[in-house]
């Protein structure tokens, strides 16, 4: 591969994924607190996954973002035959609850070589890394601490999530923020060609990338990983 000046992540599925204990408990929650008409587990369970590819089929399309306060509403909605009655409902505390939920069951890293990879990228001082990221149940706010107790935060120069944005990949106007976010002064004059990005999605992260005229690296959904970069 050659050198780049910039090098732009993904996050989930390139550099972090779930504990699936967070989604078993997550479910356990909502079956218990908000499912007046009884659905089952399995039910309360897809619904979950049902919302998360709706609405990222949708921020994909629209480019914009839809918050995960709007998606657990959603959830509760249609685990209630899609009521409406949400006026008792505590958006803020709910949240609470999930990233509570979430940093006692912490994302892992992806693979082993994550943090080995960014250092590398890193060590010379030429080059900078970014995050730049869909949200969906995880907030912006939520990941900085994920990445804080990763070890990865010290590896990155800036990071980008769509909820603090309203923004989503492939949209340009989220990959031309982080294209006026890369430091100028360590980087002045700095072409689209030495520029890329890399994540999992075909359609939000190198179909972005392409459109913007950066390169791209699609990883983990094919048979290559983050260990490419630096073949």
């Amino acid at each position: 591969m050659p050198f780049y000046k910039h090098y732009s992540f993904d996050l989930w599925l390139t550099l972090i994924k779930s504990d699936p204990a967070f989604k078993i408990e997550r479910t356990k929650y909502f079956h218990a607190n908000f499912n007046a008409t009884k659905k089952t587990i399995e039910e309360v369970a897809l619904v979950f996954r049902q919302v998360d590819l709706m609405v990222n089929a949708i921020n994909e399309k629209t480019g914009k973002n839809i918050d995960a306060d709007e998606m657990y509403l959603m959830v509760i909605s249609i685990i209630n035959d899609y009521s409406t009655a949400f006026q008792d409902i505590d958006v803020e505390g709910l949240y609470l609850e999930m990233e509570a939920l979430l940093l006692k069951h912490m994302p892992l890293l992806y693979c082993s070589e994550c943090i080995d990879v960014l250092s590398r990228l890193r060590e010379s001082d030429l080059s900078t890394v970014s995050i730049l990221s869909n949200t969906g149940f995880i907030k912006g706010k939520t990941l900085r601490k994920v990445l804080k107790h990763l070890n990865l935060d010290s590896l990155l120069d800036f990071q980008l999530y769509s909820d603090e944005f309203r923004l989503s990949k492939p949209n340009r106007e989220f990959f031309q923020l982080m294209l006026d976010t890369i430091d100028q002064k360590k980087h002045p004059q700095i072409e689209l060609k030495q520029i890329i990005h890399i994540g999992d999605n075909p359609i939000a992260d190198v179909r972005g990338a392409e459109a913007i005229g950066i390169n791209s690296l699609l990883i983990n959904s094919n048979h290559l990983s983050i260990s490419h970069l630096l073949s």
